[in-house]
């Protein structure tokens, strides 16, 4: 398949008769051109994409330009040895004039409306332009031009993407259902998507944007954060001061609470799933082994998460409820500070013989409050644990975060103790060079048929957009 993502054409179309205050835009692209189709993109303001092939276009102005006394002429003809980039620049630009045309004088007309998706006639505020209910709730691969290859999974890769309608940079997390399914983790994609869903309030959650699927892959279109893994930089780093470990720990914390607050056990903290934005603040990324409907009492106890950050209570196979994410918070809280795990062991039943029996080595060079956090978090009993009984607010208020204003870092009003060199919204400078190097290929995550999106019952209730606004 060839796709080649034509630049931007633009009319302006007042539609005060359809109760928009706005002038809106009209865009149109093309989005599939390969023997079979031309495929194009309208849009109207940033409402979603409606995907339809120039002969829809052709045969609907064919069919209703009599009844509808269109003065738009004749469609652009195909002449011999013409561009095929020419032709489809002069095609976008006749379906540039018909849309102008339907929406300024024909979009009471019920085969209009029907045509472009057009609502019934009803107020619109100044903030939103609605296509439909159907053409809004959907995005779709073509929707955006993939940039960079910036991480890799067990079941995909992540991509920086440009969305290209509104220029927005994005992560895109590509996942391949086959492989989903040959892992049984159906379930645990949808609750990720669950999770994320509800993540849009917490300053310190990776926000999910869109999410669709074709026949064979998933997609989520996340925020793109480009300061880099806090594995990274303490892998350059070493260790990280007790200021700037309580400025990140205060954050994950809070976001943990969130979580809790929310019923959901996170069971996977580590410095790989802590990601720094351009200004220097964390944000917890990867939902996949949360466990929803978890209230302060309730406990589950499958097997999950990563060796070496398990609770005692995990490793002996037990019962475990949210306390184990407070446990989770001192094993990186530890390995900020000291640069390791506190029960790290090349060997893997070594190191679940440590994290069930040895007590936690601290060195002397922390403050005491530092030490009795670290202390009160490794609890091997799990109902000793701080956070246990009161969650979040035990945390918030143990001496080691007297220093923080937790209202003002909820409002991201703290400056950061570091912030990554970032020049654009587009630098890749802190995303491991090892994904970057990585050739994308396009026409390998764009779905041939962009026109339809694809139902799987395995993953019924996938598709997702938040709000869109006008500014």
């Amino acid at each position: 398949m060839k796709c080649e993502i034509e630049k931007l054409c633009c009319a302006e179309v007042f539609l005060e008769e359809l109760g928009m205050r706005k002038p809106a835009v009209v865009v149109c692209e093309v989005i599939v051109d390969n023997e079979k189709a031309t495929v194009f993109a309208l849009k109207i303001n940033s409402a979603r994409f409606i995907r339809k092939r120039f002969e829809d276009y052709h045969q609907f102005y064919l069919k209703n330009k009599v009844e509808l006394n269109l003065v738009t002429k004749a469609a652009p003809k195909k002449r011999f040895f013409q561009a095929k980039a020419k032709l489809n620049e002069k095609r976008k630009n006749w379906i540039i004039v018909l849309v102008r045309e339907l929406l300024a004088d024909h979009h009471e007309s019920d085969i209009v409306r029907e045509f472009l998706a057009l609502r019934d006639v009803e107020e619109y505020d100044d903030a939103h332009v609605d296509l439909g209910a159907k053409e809004q709730a959907m995005a779709n691969a073509s929707d955006f031009d993939f940039m960079s290859i910036i991480g890799k999974g067990n079941f995909g890769r992540v991509f920086q993407v440009r969305h290209i309608a509104t220029g927005k940079i994005y992560a895109m997390k590509v996942l391949s259902k086959e492989h989903v399914r040959k892992k049984n983790e159906v379930k645990h994609v949808m609750a990720e998507l669950k999770v994320l869903k509800s993540n849009i309030h917490h300053p310190f959650l990776v926000s999910l944007h869109f999410s669709f699927q074709s026949k064979d892959k998933l997609y989520f279109v996340l925020d793109y954060l480009n300061g880099g893994e806090l594995f990274s930089h303490l892998q350059r780093e070493k260790r990280f001061s007790e200021s700037r470990t309580r400025f990140y720990a205060a954050e994950i914390a809070s976001a943990l609470g969130y979580l809790h607050d929310n019923d959901i056990i996170y069971r996977d903290l580590k410095p790989e799933n802590l990601l720094l934005d351009r200004n220097g603040y964390v944000v917890l990324t990867d939902f996949g082994l949360c466990k929803e409907n978890m209230t302060a009492t309730s406990t589950t106890s499958t097997f999950c998460g990563t060796p070496e950050y398990l609770a005692p209570e995990i490793v002996l196979r037990q019962a475990y409820g949210i306390s184990v994410d407070w446990w989770c918070l001192g094993c990186v809280l530890y390995e900020m500070l000291f640069g390791l795990p506190p029960f790290y062991a090349r060997d893997h039943k070594e190191m679940y013989k440590r994290i069930v029996s040895d007590p936690v080595k601290i060195r002397r060079n922390v403050s005491p409050a530092c030490k009795d956090l670290l202390d009160s978090l490794l609890k091997k009993e799990a109902s000793k644990r701080l956070g246990t009984k009161m969650d979040l607010k035990e945390i918030r208020d143990h001496p080691f975060f007297l220093p923080i204003d937790w209202d003002k870092l909820l409002r991201r009003e703290v400056r950061a103790p570091f912030i990554p060199y970032v020049e654009n919204d587009m630098d890749v400078r802190n995303i491991s060079k090892e994904f970057v190097k990585l050739k994308v290929n396009p026409a390998s995550l764009i779905p041939q048929n962009t026109a339809t999106t694809h139902y799987d019952h395995d993953f019924a209730g996938f598709t997702y957009v938040q709000s869109i606004n006008v500014n």
